[in-house]
Parts: C-alpha cells; sequence; structure tokens
C-alpha cells in the first residue's frame, strides 16, 4: 500500500505543477527584438508635403487661370493697339484713362463720397500706369527701329554753293547701271565697269552736281568708287545707311537730298522700283555685262541739253518721256525741231524778197 500511495502522490504533484503553469498570472517572457531591427520593419514616413484640399486646389487653379488670361487679353489689346493705331492716337484715346487715376473730390464733399473717390483712383492707378508703361516702351522701340529704316539726316548732302544754285544734280545708282559684279567658281567675285561709264563721268561732270546713291553697304561702295573713278567726277557717295527701308527693301528717297525737286535726276537700270520719286527717275536697260552696250553713251546728249537750257521743272520734261526710249526720242525731236528752225528762216527769207 505503502508503494501504491507514493506512487499517487508522485502523480498528483505533476498534476499540480502543470496547473500551476496553465493557470499563472505572471507575464510570460518573450525573446528581446533589437531597436534597429524594428525600425528597418516599420515603413518610411513620405518626403512629399501633404496634398492640398480640393478647395485649396480649386482656388489656386481659378488664380493661375485669371492671371494668364489677364496677361493673354494685356499681351492682345497691346498688339492690336500697335497694329492699329500710332502712337499719337493711342495716347489720345487713353488720356482720360491715365487721368482717372487722379481723380479727386473738392474738399466740401462727404467722407463717403472722398472715400469713393480714393477707391477708385487706387483702381485705375495699375491700368494707368501699365499704359504709360507700354506708350513709354512704343515710343523707344520706334526710336529704335526709326534708325535703322530712315536715312541717316533729313539733309543727306551740304549745301549748295551759291554760285551753283543753278546746277541739276544727276543721282547714279551703282549696281548694273555703272558696274556689274558677278562670281564665278575658279575666279571668285569680279567687278566690271560699263561700257563708256569713264567717258560719260568725265563729260557730264562739266555740267552736273553727280551723286552715286547705292543701296549697298559703304564698306562695299567705296572701294568701288575710288577704283571707277580716280578723276574725282562723282562730288559724293550714298549707300544703304542713307536709304530708307520699306516692307524688306532700300529704297532712295531723293527729297532728303538737301536739293530742289525741280532740278534732280535719277538714272537707275531699276530706277522706278527703288526709289520713292518716280517723277524724278530715268529708268535704263539693267547692265549684266554686255560688250556692245552703248546706253550710257546714248543718253550723253539729252542730259547735256537739259543741263544746258536748263528747263524749269525737269519732273515735266521726264514726264513727256514717259514710255519711251529717250535717247531714241530725243534724236527725233532734235530733228523735228531742227526742220521747223529751217521753215522757220526759209519762211523770213521770202519775206526779206
Amino acid at each position: 500500500m505503502s508503494a501504491i500511495a507514493r506512487s499517487k502522490s508522485r502523480i498528483f504533484s505533476i498534476i499540480s505543477r502543470s496547473n500551476r503553469q496553465f493557470y499563472s498570472t505572471e507575464p510570460l517572457k518573450e525573446p528581446i527584438i533589437s531597436s534597429s531591427s524594428l525600425l528597418k520593419d516599420q515603413p518610411q514616413p513620405s518626403q512629399n508635403p501633404p496634398e492640398p484640399s480640393g478647395t485649396q486646389k480649386n482656388s489656386w487653379s481659378f488664380l493661375k487661370y485669371s492671371v494668364i488670361a489677364a496677361v493673354t487679353g494685356g499681351v492682345a489689346t497691346a498688339g492690336y493697339a500697335t497694329y492699329a493705331y500710332t502712337s499719337d492716337e493711342i495716347e489720345d484715346k487713353t488720356k482720360s484713362l491715365r487721368e482717372s487715376a487722379k481723380y479727386t473730390v473738392g474738399d466740401d464733399a462727404s467722407a463717403l463720397d472722398k472715400f469713393q473717390a480714393l477707391l477708385y483712383s487706387s483702381a485705375m492707378t495699375v491700368p494707368a500706369k501699365l499704359v504709360e508703361f507700354y506708350i513709354e516702351l512704343r515710343r523707344l522701340t520706334e526710336d529704335q527701329v526709326r534708325g535703322f529704316s530712315e536715312p541717316t539726316s533729313d539733309k543727306l548732302l551740304p549745301d549748295l554753293h551759291p554760285l551753283e544754285q543753278h546746277v541739276f544734280t544727276l543721282v547714279l545708282d551703282l549696281s548694273e547701271t555703272l558696274i556689274y559684279s558677278d562670281w564665278k567658281r575658279d575666279r571668285g567675285w569680279r567687278t566690271f565697269k560699263r561700257p563708256g561709264v569713264d567717258a560719260f563721268l568725265e563729260h557730264l561732270a562739266q555740267y552736273f552736281e553727280i551723286v552715286v546713291y547705292s543701296d549697298q553697304l559703304s564698306m562695299y561702295v567705296d572701294p568701288v568708287i575710288e577704283r571707277l573713278d580716280p578723276k574725282h567726277c562723282i562730288r559724293y557717295r550714298l549707300s544703304r545707311g542713307e536709304t530708307r527701308y520699306e516692307d524688306g527693301k532700300h529704297y532712295r528717297d531723293l527729297s532728303k537730298l538737301n536739293r530742289d525737286p525741280s532740278r534732280i535726276i535719277y538714272l537707275s537700270g531699276h530706277a522706278l522700283e527703288s526709289s520713292l520719286q518716280p517723277e524724278n527717275c530715268v529708268e535704263i536697260k539693267p547692265w549684266k555685262g554686255e560688250a556692245d552696250d552703248t546706253v550710257l553713251l546714248d543718253l550723253i546728249p539729252f542730259l547735256e541739253y537739259v543741263a544746258k537750257h536748263r528747263p524749269a521743272d525737269i519732273r515735266t520734261v521726264l514726264a513727256s518721256y514717259q514710255g519711251r526710249d529717250i535717247p531714241k526720242e530725243f534724236i527725233e525731236r532734235s530733228k523735228e525741231h531742227q526742220r521747223r528752225m529751217q521753215e522757220q528762216k526759209q519762211h523770213g527769207r521770202l519775206w526779206r524778197r
């Protein structure tokens, strides 16, 4: 019995120890995990700022598009005004707007009226300042553009000597009128003198004030004339800086020569398309290097006759030759004039008899 009793007591002791393990109130001990491993397992915080709410997005979008619309409208208005009106017209049309920024009321006005005037003046200050800035910027731009498009001076030539007030001014183009330049691969650029140019210049320098007026740069014109005119028959030379630039072309403005328009002849192979005064033009055949060309020599009798007889207005004379070959027409008129003179002489002899 004693053996059985000892066995029972051993069994109860094992059961009691097991019960103590399952029903104990002590916290269970867990293994320790390092803090570094915990930080690695946690998700990293986002670097981007929190997105704005829907209301904030709508407000910012409205402000952004309002500014873009205002700038676009201002640029479009300025562009249309630049195209449609001159600076003086814009200044006149915006005068009331610019003066509205200085709107005031009398000292006897009520406090409400003064407050309203202050608000109105403040509201109009920004538009008025923008208009003033636009006008100033446009005038500055126009002055800069005018420096490139207008002749360098209103008087391109010095005053005539008092003893030469009767002298006519013969204005000559350079390219395809007095010279011709071309380029070939085997020799590069070469410049040729038109046949008869030496005799033409030397003879007419006795009667005319000769001026070369070219649309080429002075760095090209000056050395060419130095070689072309060793006897200095050409008094003055004008180049691109003295032309008027319009619609992509350089025009000779004869009104800027400081000479009487009734005493100016402009001779060129492209006279009508290169001058702003077609009534003063004598257009001749452009020279492209033909060896048998005689245009300049053929014109000498007509030009000499004009210089000697000094018509009151050369523009009237040139108009009578419009559409005709001047050298040939001049010869025909000279023959007709001689025929009439002969008839008058014979008629006078008959009366004497």
